[in-house]
């Protein structure tokens, strides 16, 4: 059983070793600047005003960002020994997975949301569909917490940060990105399999204000199974 008290306690420590250090500040302000300059180079290029582009380039921007914010969420915690003191008390490693979790997509939302102010913007250049924007911050959330849980369990199977690191982006480039480029050289009868599975696929669909249940529940699926594995593998280091 799950103790919310304890949980809650861990995601207030992560928040605070987040923005306790300048780190976290100078992360927002680069990945906010590069969003702005992805987003509005195109926009002023196309002169279209929508958000389709930022909704777009946000899974693969945030594929290659969310591995550096977790990474050292538990393999840090392995290296300097302090896992294995929280481990023996009376916490259990479930409540220590969901307290970091919501502390990790708490702090990447609170990094997105001063992007509101790309829509407030363009409302003042003309006729705005909020529609597909208020689907695409919906689905942003959806995608941040999927990430969010490959970094968690890349970062439970190393004690080095950069191994952590090369694991979740790996794996987050791949759904976001590699699968995606590869429907251009595979049969037609293989596109649909990697739709499937392909982050930015199930994204763009609820970015378009298409609130399918099917994608929704797909990354609420793939969560639960990076969650489920990193639980396996830290009871499995205590066995070790």
């Amino acid at each position: 059983m799950v103790n919310f008290n304890k949980i809650l306690h861990i995601t207030k420590r992560e928040l605070k070793s987040f923005f306790y250090s300048p780190v976290a500040y100078i992360f927002i302000c680069i990945f906010l600047v590069a969003l702005g300059w992805l987003f509005f180079s195109k926009f002023f290029l196309y002169n279209q005003l929508e958000m389709r582009e930022f909704f777009n380039i946000l899974p693969i921007v945030l594929s290659f960002v969310i591995p550096a914010i977790t990474m050292g969420l538990f393999a840090e915690e392995f290296s300097s020994g302090s896992y294995e003191v929280i481990s023996t008390t009376s916490v259990s490693g479930l409540d220590i997975i969901i307290g970091k979790f919501i502390g990790a997509v708490v702090f990447m939302i609170i990094a997105l949301f001063p992007t509101i102010i790309y829509p407030v913007f363009l409302v003042f250049l003309g006729e705005l569909d909020l529609g597909p924007i208020f689907g695409g911050y919906i689905g942003a959330i959806f995608l941040i917490s999927a990430l969010v849980t490959i970094g968690i369990f890349a970062s439970s199977l190393s004690k080095s940060q950069i191994v952590s690191f090369i694991i979740s982006l790996s794996i987050s480039v791949t759904l976001c990105l590699l699968l995606g480029l590869m429907k251009s050289i595979t049969p037609p009868f293989i596109v649909d399999l990697i739709d499937y599975f392909s982050f930015s696929s199930r994204f763009s669909n609820i970015a378009k204000g298409i609130l399918d249940l099917r994608d929704i529940a797909y990354f609420i699926a793939s969560s639960v199974v990076f969650l489920f594995l990193t639980y396996q593998n830290l009871e499995y280091r205590k066995i070790g």
